[in-house]
């Protein structure tokens, strides 16, 4: 795996948290969606290497840590 996560994938990942943090669950959906298979594994990788999950890091962006 090259870890690399496209810039395509990374505007996506940061609408799907925008979309998450105001509440709008199908634009957080539809974006998560369009994530390139490789990319998501990079930001799984990613994530996976911080300790973190992408569902714990979606709560995060809702507000809703605790």
């Amino acid at each position: 795996m090259t870890d690399r996560i496209t810039l395509m994938a990374a505007g996506e990942l940061r609408t799907a948290l925008e979309a998450q943090a105001r509440g709008d669950l199908p634009t957080a959906a539809a974006a998560l969606m369009s994530i390139d298979p490789a990319s998501w594994q990079a930001i799984e990788h990613r994530l996976n290497t911080l300790g973190g999950t992408l569902p714990a890091l979606l709560t995060t962006a809702r507000g809703e840590a605790g």
